[in-house]
């Protein structure tokens, strides 16, 4: 059995269409929607609103971790949308819409997914189609394993679309239970898998995740959001946890054989 795993697309549909070649299936660890790259700041939904350079200014509050700063430059820009007598929620509905258009279009047969701390999922029942699970504290048997799936974020100061709680989020590691794999968006809480060595910051990682790991021992513990962790896998007893990777900038999938 050969299954590929993919996170943080961040819109590389292209990639994206060729993610499952040799597979018997793909796993998708979500964030799908390209808001602002930090890498290239004239791509995303921001940038085509307010333009790469006010994406850049954006980039740089936020990596210094000035975050009333970076809120205040949101502020500003989406006030003068706003001004415009256009909704800001129907523009970021009417992008996100176009990306997912593209994006689940892309998904082989079978897909199985959950979502990312950027996504929408209220949205996704539109665009996913027959071939497409979608999970969320769920959990579901591939080629003889069990894998359980559970989306989202916890709460940051970003406030990006599908944060939650860290009681709602531990609700979800709770009702996936004992499985072979745990596939989710975001990491364990431990420090060197959720510092990111570009932003220089730690993201949030789960408490109730590595709670999981440590007492159902899964063999794989699947996961993306830190697009350039300090460590890319690490063991956990005998659980091996691993970044599958920014499939945004690699394009690559992460491949689990057995």
């Amino acid at each position: 059995m050969r299954v590929h795993v993919v996170s943080d697309v961040h819109g590389n549909s292209r990639d994206l269409a060729a993610a499952g070649t040799g597979a018997d299936a793909l796993v998708c660890l979500g964030d799908l929607v390209l808001f602002l790259d930090y890498a290239d700041h004239s791509r995303g939904i921001f940038p085509d609103l307010f333009g790469a350079a006010n994406a850049g200014a954006l980039v740089e509050l936020r990596t210094a971790r000035r975050f009333e700063e970076a809120r205040e430059l949101g502020r500003r820009l989406w006030g003068e949308l706003d001004g415009t007598g256009v909704s800001r929620e129907s523009v970021i509905e009417g992008a996100v819409r176009r990306q997912y258009a593209e994006l689940f279009a892309a998904f082989p047969t079978p897909t199985y997914a959950t979502y990312g701390n950027v996504d929408i999922p209220r949205l996704w029942p539109e665009y996913a189609g027959p071939g497409t699970t979608v999970l969320d504290g769920q959990r579901i048997e591939i080629g003889g394993r069990v894998f359980g799936f559970v989306g989202g974020g916890l709460t940051t100061p970003m406030g990006t679309p599908y944060e939650i709680s860290d009681e709602e989020y531990a609700a979800k590691i709770e009702a996936v239970g004992e499985v072979d794999v745990l596939c989710t968006h975001i990491p364990p809480d431990v420090p060197e898998l959720c510092y990111d060595i570009v932003a220089r910051r730690f993201e949030r990682g789960s408490a109730a995740l590595l709670h999981a790991i440590r007492t159902t021992r899964p063999r794989y513990s699947l996961f993306g959001h830190v697009h350039q962790p300090l460590a890319r896998r690490i063991r956990i007893g005998g659980t091996e946890c691993v970044n599958v990777g920014h499939f945004n900038a690699t394009g690559a999938p992460y491949v689990l054989e057995w």
